[in-house]
């Protein structure tokens, strides 16, 4: 028994789902940039990490463990308190992403 029970459809291309290919999704890693900030935040230094890509949580919690230290998830953006710019570019290239120092 089908779980769709579209009896209709307009779209030419259209197709029941057990028909369908199942194309994984590439997903592609960028350049990761890796910035020490301290401004806003009472003197206390955090590193700023963009560009990743896939779920920013298990992406924290992965670099957390790494450099023994807290960290959050702000606008797709991994924060981790301290400066640790140099050991999660080290972890990132034994992972082949390509990473980059920005900002001060």
């Amino acid at each position: 028994m089908r779980k769709n029970k579209t009896v209709y459809s307009t779209n030419p291309d259209w197709r029941p789902e057990d028909e369908r290919e199942d194309r994984p999704q590439a997903t592609q890693q960028g350049t990761v940039y890796l910035q020490r900030q301290s401004k806003g935040r009472g003197g206390k230094t955090v590193t700023v990490i963009k560009g990743l890509v896939g779920d920013l949580k298990s992406w924290k919690k992965e670099l957390q463990q790494l450099c023994g230290a807290g960290g959050t998830v702000k606008d797709d953006v991994v924060e981790i308190q301290g400066d640790h710019r140099q050991k999660i570019a080290e972890y990132l290239n034994s992972k082949n992403i390509k990473s980059k120092f920005s900002g001060g």
